[in-house]
């Protein structure tokens, strides 16, 4: 069955690249087009709404919404897009350093 949602390929690698795919293993896939606004207009990208996702579970498993999820989700979004950038950028960083030294 086709499901709208997943890439019908049936390489794993093809659906944890997807982006629905981590909103709804995390839970919060019904925030998805509210996710999509927000780093739309903070200019993000993927790789970068990949992380801050999964970086909103790990939050929510500490400290759960309790009143407005809505709000509490786009406030904690927001947050860890930010933080998501300075680690991929930190990374490629690293990345970039270590192939020099073994150069």
């Amino acid at each position: 069955m086709k499901h709208g949602l997943y890439p019908t390929g049936t390489d794993g690698q093809a659906k944890r690249s997807s982006l629905e795919y981590y909103f709804v293993r995390t839970g919060f896939i019904d925030l998805l087009p509210l996710a999509l606004e927000i780093a739309g207009k903070l200019e993000f990208g993927k790789e970068e709404m990949i992380e801050a996702i999964c970086k909103v579970a790990d939050k929510c498993r500490d400290y759960p919404p309790v009143l407005n999820r809505r709000a509490w989700f786009a406030k904690v979004y927001k947050e860890k897009l930010f933080e998501a950038r300075a680690d991929i950028l930190a990374y490629k960083k690293c990345w970039r350093y270590r192939e020099n030294i073994s150069l």
